[in-house]
């Protein structure tokens, strides 16, 4: 999948509906094989990535775990501990 779809369960604070619509965006994009859509598929696109926040809004907010949330700057310095091995920054 999509490397710039990134996890949004079991953060705290919870995913923004922005980080939500970021990663609908990205997975539309992804499937359809478009970063920008024609005029004449424009609002299919777009109506497409407004379901896939919703159905991903529904299912972040019906997930539970018993797991402690995770802090997005220790995750966000575990990805570029593996980015700088993986490339060798």
């Amino acid at each position: 999948m999509c490397r710039n779809i990134r996890t949004l369960h079991n953060f705290d604070p919870p995913a923004t509906d922005e980080e939500v619509h970021a990663a609908a965006v990205q997975y539309v994009r992804k499937v359809s094989g478009s970063t920008r859509p024609s005029q004449a598929n424009q609002a299919a696109f777009d109506r497409a990535v407004d379901e896939v926040a919703a159905a991903t809004r529904t299912l972040l907010d019906s997930l539970h775990t018993a797991a402690p949330p995770k802090n997005r700057e220790e995750e966000a310095a575990k990805a570029r501990a593996r980015a700088a091995v993986r490339y060798g920054t």
